[in-house]
């Protein structure tokens, strides 16, 4: 199973994947890994910028990723910004089984909270949301709405390890 969760810049991607990760280990699931973006981009010695290009060859990188562990019979926690309707199909189409989760955050509350610096930085002014089109997700399998509360938000980990457990093989 390949849980995807995808959200702007300071969503809580990581946070919820994280809490998610240590959920499921602290019950004895031990084919699970979780991949992050950020981390991604650190593992390939932040060879790509944050243009277009370089952001979708980042997502081809970590879905190409995600379908190794995937046919090995690993769960995936996977963190994403994840910007290409494309790529979210594909992995929809190719994975054992998916799971989109969709952090909702409104971009005046994730420029506010800045936690990476991010939105002050622009990221020479490739960033998703404000100068890159962030495409709405269609049909995520679970939208959550994270105005600023990182206790609501964790609070989603119990449903999404519930998951892992029950597609245990």
């Amino acid at each position: 199973m390949v849980i995807w969760i995808i959200g702007l810049s300071g969503a809580g991607k990581t946070s919820l994947a994280r809490s998610v990760y240590l959920l499921a280990k602290s019950k004895g699931i031990k084919n699970l890994v979780h991949l992050d973006g950020d981390r991604m981009r650190e593992i390939y010695s932040n060879d790509l910028g944050h243009d277009l290009n370089s952001r979708r060859i980042n997502s081809y990188r970590i879905e190409k990723i995600c379908k190794l562990l995937d046919e090995q019979n690993i769960h995936v926690l996977c963190s994403i910004l994840s910007i290409f309707p494309e790529a979210r199909e594909w992995c929809r189409e190719n994975f054992s089984s998916f799971y989109e989760v969709f952090i909702d955050a409104p971009i005046s509350a994730l420029i506010a909270r800045d936690s990476k610096g991010i939105y002050s930085s622009k990221l020479d002014n490739n960033l998703a949301g404000i100068d890159i089109t962030f495409p709405t997700p269609v049909n995520p399998d679970l939208i959550i709405c994270n105005k600023s509360d990182l206790d609501a938000l964790l609070s989603y980990q119990s449903q999404i390890c519930e998951l892992i457990i029950a597609s245990q093989w």
